[in-house]
Order: C-alpha cells, then sequence, then structure tokens
C-alpha cells in the first residue's frame, strides 16, 4: 500500500490503467482487471463439452459409430487434400435422435487429447444456462477457448480485449474480426512457430434461441417485428463461413443440427462450393450396427446386475428393439434408461411391454412412432399422467429463470404443502427427466435428456390425450401462483427467500398466463371482475415477499390483508363483486407496494421476462406454422 507521504513534492506523476482509492491518508493502487478476466465473465461455461453442467452429455458407446467419427477425425487432421482452396466447414445432420450430440461430444474429447481441440459450443435449448440458449456468448465462448489452445494466440486475444474494450457490446461479425481472426493472423503470420490446426466443433446450432433487443409486446405501425430463431441461427452460419474463407483461418468447423431448413438452404451445394460434403447419420451411416452393439453390452450389464439366465433376454429381442428404432439412438438409450432408473416394473416384465407396445400413430414414414410409443408408455406409468405432463411443461417454461430450482418449482406446482408431490408424480419418469438428488434439489434445476421429449409433448398428432392445450399450461400456472400467495398470506407459513424472490417476479413475466387464468382459473370460484385481477396479479406476490422480510415490498401483506376486511376475499372471487372505492384503495395499495420495489431487482427481471415473452412468442408462432 503507497501512503499520501510517498507523493510529497512529487511533480508530474502519471500512473496509467491504476485506479486510486483514498482512505484517511492511504492510498490504494489497484491494478486494472485482466483482459481475460473480462472475457471470460461473457462466456457461457456450460456450452464447452468438458463443462460441469455437460456431465450427463451423451457419448458414444465404445466401438460404435466409428466409421463416423473416423471419417470426421480424418477430415480435421487431413482436410479435404485441396491445397489451393481447402473447405474448411463440414454439416453433421440427421432428425432427432440420431446420435449427433453423442457424436460430436466423443469426437471432442478425442481431440482434446491429441491437442487438436481448438474450441466447442453446445447449443440446448432446454438448458437453465441461457448462454447455451441464444448467440449473446457464442463468439466470445470460442475466442476464450482459443486463449487456452496456446501462449502465444493466449497473447494476442489479451492484447486485442485490452485495445478494444468494447468489442464485447458488438455484433458478432466484430467479435470475430477482433477477438479471433485478427489473432490467428498475427500468430500465423510468425512463421518461427508451430502450425497452428484443429477443430471448431458447434453443436446443436438448431436450438438457438432468438435474442430480442426490443420490446416484442409493443403493438401499432412503429412497432419492433420479433427476431426469429433462424435469422440468430442464420448470423452464426454467416459469421463461421466468413472466418474459414480467411486464408490465415487454420481450424476446421464442424457443425451439427437437425436438417432444418436454414441450414439445408445454406448447405446447399448448388448455391455455395465452399463447403466440405455433409455427413447425414440417417442416410450415409446405417446406425442398426451401432445400435445393436450397444443393446448387446447394455443388456449383459443388466443380466449380470438382476442375475438372470443367460438366455436372456429372449431370442429376437434386441432385433425388434432395433427395428423399432429406426435409427435413432435416442430409442435405445431410453430404453435402457429404463431399466437402470429403477423403474416400478420388474425388469423382464418391463421388457415385455416395451416389445409389445403398439405405436401412437400406424404411418409407415414416420421414423419416430416407436419412440413416440415408448415415450406414451413411460408418461402413462406415472400416477397421474395428465398432471405429470402438466408439470413438466411447466418446468419447460420456466428453464433458464432465476431461483427456478427444482425444491422452488415443487414449492409453486405441488397442490398440498405436504405432500411430496413431485416425487409422487415423478417416481417412474427418472428415464425422461434429469432430477436432481433432494440435497441438490435448492440449487439445481429439472432438466430433460432429449428435446425430443419436449417435441412429441407439443405435438398433439403424437402425444395424442397427453397433450396439454396452451391454455391449460397457463390456467396451470396461475392456479399455481394463486394458490402460494394464499398460503403466503398465512403469518404461520414460511417461505424461502430464493422462492418469495421468484414468486415476486413470475407476475411481470406472462401477461397472457393472466389473462388465461382469469377466465378459466380452478382456484377461484367465481370470476372476478377484469379491473381486479391484474391489480391482484402485481400486488399479491409483492406484498407476500414483504410479509416475509424481504426487501421486495414496503406494506407486509399480512397487516394489508387484515386492514381490507373482505377485500382480499373478492380479490380471490369467494366473495361479491368489488365496490369502486374498494377498487381505488386495492390500486392504491398496489402502487404504493410495487413502487417501493428496488430498482437493482427490476432491472435484474428484464432479461428474464423477456426471455419468457421470447419463448411465448415462439410457441404462438410453431402452433400457427402447425395449423
Amino acid at each position: 500500500m503507497a501512503t499520501v507521504s510517498n507523493f510529497n513534492k512529487a511533480r508530474h506523476v502519471q500512473i496509467d490503467k491504476y485506479s486510486l482509492n483514498y482512505n484517511d491518508n492511504s492510498v490504494n493502487v489497484n491494478p486494472p482487471a485482466d483482459p481475460l478476466s473480462k472475457l471470460e465473465a461473457r462466456i457461457a461455461a456450460g456450452a464447452i463439452h468438458d463443462s460441469a453442467e455437460r456431465c450427463d452429455a451423451p457419448k458414444c458407446h465404445p466401438e460404435t459409430r466409428v466409421a463416423v467419427q473416423a471419417n470426421l477425425y480424418r477430415w480435421i487432421v487431413d482436410g479435404d487434400r485441396e491445397v489451393e482452396q481447402p473447405k474448411k466447414i463440414t454439416w453433421v445432420t440427421g432428425p432427432a435422435g440420431t446420435g449427433k450430440s453423442a457424436v460430436m461430444g466423443s469426437l471432442a474429447d478425442r481431440c482434446a487429447t491429441d491437442g487438436l481441440l481448438g474450441a466447442t459450443f453446445f447449443f440446448a435449448s432446454w438448458s437453465a444456462s441461457i448462454g447455451r440458449r441464444r448467440k449473446t456468448a457464442f463468439v466470445t465462448t470460442v475466442a476464450y477457448q482459443l486463449a487456452q489452445h496456446r501462449e502465444d494466440l493466449k497473447n494476442a486475444i489479451s492484447t486485442a480485449m485490452e485495445k478494444n474494450p468494447g468489442v464485447l457490446e458488438k455484433n458478432l461479425h466484430v467479435q470475430m474480426e477482433t477477438l479471433v481472426l485478427a489473432p490467428l493472423r498475427e500468430v500465423v503470420n510468425q512463421s518461427e512457430r508451430p502450425e497452428l490446426r484443429g477443430a471448431i466443433i458447434v453443436d446443436g446450432l438448431d436450438e438457438c434461441e432468438a435474442e430480442q433487443y426490443h420490446d416484442t409486446t409493443s403493438t401499432g405501425p412503429r412497432a419492433t417485428p420479433t427476431r426469429t430463431n433462424t435469422q440468430d441461427q442464420l448470423e452464426i452460419l454467416q459469421v463461421l463461413h466468413a472466418a474459414s474463407l480467411d486464408p490465415r483461418f487454420p481450424f476446421r468447423i464442424l457443425i451439427a443440427s437437425r436438417p432444418e431448413r436454414v441450414f439445408r438452404e445454406f448447405f446447399d451445394p448448388k448455391r455455395n462450393l465452399t463447403f466440405a460434403q455433409k455427413l447425414d447419420l440417417n442416410v450415409e451411416h446405417n446406425a442398426n450396427a451401432d445400435i445393436t452393439l450397444f443393446l448387446e453390452a447394455q443388456f449383459d450389464l443388466t443380466r449380470d446386475r438382476y442375475n438372470f439366465p443367460p438366455s436372456w433376454p429372449p431370442p429376437g429381442t434386441i432385433r425388434t428393439l432395433v427395428e423399432n428404432a429406426s435409427g435413432q439412438f435416442i430409442y435405445a438409450a431410453t430404453v435402457i434408461r429404463l431399466f437402470d432408473t429403477a423403474h416400478r416394473e420388474p425388469p423382464m416384465a418391463l421388457l415385455d411391454s416395451i416389445l409389445n407396445m403398439k405405436a401412437t400413430r400406424k404411418t409407415s414414414s414416420n421414423p419416430l412412432e416407436q419412440l413416440d410409443a415408448l415415450y406414451v408408455h413411460i408418461l402413462e406409468s406415472s400416477p397421474d399422467p395428465p398432471l405429470s405432463v402438466r408439470w413438466i411443461r411447466a418446468i419447460r417454461l420456466f428453464r433458464g429463470i432465476t431461483n427456478a430450482s427444482a425444491s422452488n418449482m415443487n414449492m409453486l406446482l405441488q397442490t398440498d404443502p405436504e405432500r411430496n408431490e413431485a416425487e409422487h408424480l415423478f417416481g417412474t419418469l427418472h428415464s425422461l427427466i434429469q432430477i436432481p438428488p433432494p440435497s441438490d434439489q435448492t440449487m439445481t434445476a429439472y432438466g430433460f435428456y432429449h428435446k425430443s421429449l419436449l417435441d412429441f409433448l407439443e405435438d398433439p398428432g403424437r402425444c395424442g390425450k397427453l397433450y396439454v392445450e396452451e391454455s391449460e399450461r397457463r390456467m396451470f400456472i396461475w392456479d399455481a401462483f394463486i394458490r402460494a400467495c394464499a398460503r403466503g398470506s398465512d403469518t404461520q407459513s414460511s417461505y424461502p427467500e430464493s422462492f418469495l424472490e421468484l414468486l415476486a417476479k413470475l407476475p411481470s413475466w406472462s401477461s397472457s398466463v393472466t389473462a388465461v387464468g382469469i377466465a378459466h382459473s380452478k382456484v377461484l370460484h367465481t370470476p372476478p371482475s377484469a379491473d381486479c385481477l391484474p391489480l391482484l396479479f402485481n400486488f399479491s406476490a409483492p406484498g407476500i415477499v414483504a410479509s416475509q422480510g424481504v426487501d421486495y415490498g414496503a406494506v407486509p401483506f399480512c397487516v394489508v390483508w387484515e386492514q381490507l376486511p373482505g377485500l382480499h376475499l373478492e380479490c380471490f372471487g369467494l366473495a361479491g363483486n368489488g365496490t369502486g372505492m374498494r377498487m381505488v384503495c386495492l390500486s392504491s395499495i398496489w402502487c404504493f407496494v410495487n413502487c417501493s420495489t428496488r430498482q437493482e431487482d427490476l432491472d435484474q427481471t428484464d432479461s428474464e421476462t423477456q426471455s419468457l415473452k421470447d419463448f411465448e412468442q415462439r410457441d404462438s408462432e410453431n402452433r400457427s406454422q402447425t395449423s
């Protein structure tokens, strides 16, 4: 620590890039933040192939997908033998469940072991991490990994960050040029250094969700159009393509996605000849042999675990399951996961049920029909399948929202706080849902093993009677919110602070939930007036939070509740119509409570609010397209 006396009689003192903090007679000289630390703060750590979030990510079973991995690895190392104009991007595609993420994950591990992995980014629309669902942290995450790839590249990227501190707020093209391409040119031009080479692997790009920069709820001639997922996916494709065309760019880029239109058109060889030949896992590589190997190995483990005779499983079992899979690895993986998650049926009976189940739709062109039948069978093993599906759909809606942990979702959705409703509903669904152990549920959210389950539940033609209408889902969430408010008004109850914060934010997330809930609520026995309910929706949660001593409101809810006899009954539809005087009174209290909310807490919810609005917008668009 330097003191003021150190600067006595000093003249023309200049201290660059340091901050001076005066305290009494002392001066604290603090060095500036490391440029790479600033970069690290803006990455999506969960999207990296070996992140903690991906600890349960699928990988190829030993001796499966050997040819696929070998072909891709050979292309990374040797390229396409075109010396003058090498093609540095390839597209790996296939329908849901064909094992794209498993192949990319296993390939990333192999490249990392051999020192050939430049960077990875695994998108996931179901992830609780918003960084894995959007484009914002894509280039920064790639740049940060490249900085760990080699020391000279680390120095170059650090210098680029230092010289361009505002680059983190620029668009992806500028970020790619500043943080990746310019440093790469600097390093590659130094011919005395070893040659740079390797792979940049991007998986699940079709799951990238649109980033919204404007209010998507405004209407009228000046309203800003909602940005679509396709636009952001195309932007990433264009950024990667531009990078690959740079003569000094030394890496091979592998992009894995479903064969959605934006990808089919972008990689169409008739439009662009600068891409390597695509790899279609559903066409060019027959997966049946690999699925057979996988099932044989897993059934061997199951037979040993339960001490079954060598004749189990019966002859023809694996052949039938392979035929049912129709090239979808997710079908085989889900079958095996059923045996690994202590399903309520004994293993032999469970296998018989799987072999005897019928497809949900009798079509010859749908390769997912047996997977759909398997999903129906598993979901119907729950004591209350319709309620289980409502929970799943609600959990999906809350993915990525702060404080939406498993324990908080249980607290919100359960009808009886004394029952362990989640265990009752999900006890037989562990093969579909990633359920944290009880000790981790306060910090960890629910997850899903594969996006195909969510696709299945959102398609009435596939899930049949298990389909939950959008209005039903919104009514379910609304009723859960009202129940939580009613329980919270009881001074004998006590909610954890994290749940109170989640409850206080919920009203601002979804106006559509409010509207549908008002019309169809099962908790509000008598529909209140249209003027009263919006006030209730904004008033109740912050008031409850205040009553529990959390700084989200100024008036204790229990006090307000008791001082306005009868008013709360009207709000909850349990009494007659409200008078104009009471409407004014309620409105005034709502303003007082709501306006006292801390501004920083309101700011914190902005991105989460927009996230939920964006999700609902996409849901609406998807339903319109389906119709």
